[in-house]
């Protein structure tokens, strides 16, 4: 049977590369990586990339990838995650019409330029759940159609996401991991995930929609259930244990730390810690989940 650690060492290309998700999966999947090209502007997510693989050879803005002195015809994978503000239903919806949105079309220009030197390229595009028509645009760019897969059935995080590749990909197995599975050992005495999304806590705990202060917005999780998508902002990450009312036996409300949202993604634990707090909890919501690039990989042939 075929097996991909049969290959030889595979270049990579990753554009909007991050803090490198895509070269965790990688090893993970069991790739032999030979280069590993990066296109990030970040130099907060680049410094996370070089800590943990300083062989990254690092290109920057994806926009001058005309002046990129790399072999277009060696690189056997393109992956990456364009920006995805544009797009998402937590968004504007701006789609073609944001900046950041508009980087796909520079996906698709390197991909067709690299096809053009190498038509066997693999590559694997990943996005936000958005409405059916920019769907469509990107499908039709891409001649291949998304596959949706939600980030839950391998990790504690719901996070759904579509992923277009030129080779088949199907859904992983679901393991069944639980918030309370991921967090960190020594948390507060008593906690309990549970919790109402938009829920105006007091510092009691108890809902208050007339507070005068700033409120706690809470993640909306149960005991045994999921976290919501990690995004960018710190505060978003907050787990709310409920110490009054009809949660009884929970004792303090605190955030998601960042080796707990690490685990969200399927990360290993302090791969971002060469930086600040800010900027690990930044990176990771704009991160992929590990496990899923990972499982996608393994589908390569």
């Amino acid at each position: 049977m075929f097996s991909i650690r049969d290959m030889g060492a595979m270049n990579i290309l990753s554009l909007f590369d991050g803090m490198s998700c895509g070269r965790i999966a990688l090893d993970r999947a069991g790739f032999n990586v030979g280069k590993y090209y990066a296109s990030e502007i970040d130099k907060y997510a680049i410094q996370v990339t070089q800590a943990n693989w300083p062989e990254t050879i690092q290109l920057g803005d994806v926009t001058k990838w005309r002046e990129w002195g790399i072999d277009w015809s060696s690189i056997d994978l393109l992956i990456g995650g364009s920006p995805c503000q544009g797009f998402s239903f937590a968004g504007k919806q701006l789609a073609f019409n944001d900046p950041r949105s508009k980087l796909l079309f520079v996906y698709v220009d390197i991909l067709n330029h690299i096809k053009s030197k190498n038509q066997k390229v693999k590559f694997l595009l990943e996005n936000v759940k958005m409405k059916k028509e920019y769907m469509d645009v990107i499908t039709r760019f891409l001649g291949v159609e998304p596959v949706f897969i939600n980030s839950a059935l391998v990790s504690a995080q719901n996070r759904q996401r579509f992923y277009w590749a030129n080779w088949n990909i199907d859904q992983p197995e679901d393991k069944n991991i639980t918030l309370t599975d991921i967090l960190e050992a020594g948390s507060p005495e008593g906690t309990n995930p549970a919790a109402i999304v938009g829920r105006k806590l007091d510092e009691d705990g108890k809902r208050n929609d007339s507070l005068d202060s700033k409120p706690v917005q809470c993640l909306e999780v149960h005991e045994h259930g999921k976290s919501r998508c990690l995004s960018t902002v710190a505060k978003d990450t907050v787990v709310s244990d409920l110490r009054a009312g009809r949660y009884p036996g929970s004792k303090a409300y605190r955030k998601l730390t960042p080796i707990e949202c690490e685990r969200l993604q399927t990360v290993p634990d302090n791969y971002t810690n060469h930086v600040s707090n800010t900027q690990r909890y930044k990176m990771l919501g704009n991160g992929w989940t590990v496990d899923v690039i990972a499982h996608i990989f393994r589908g390569i042939t």
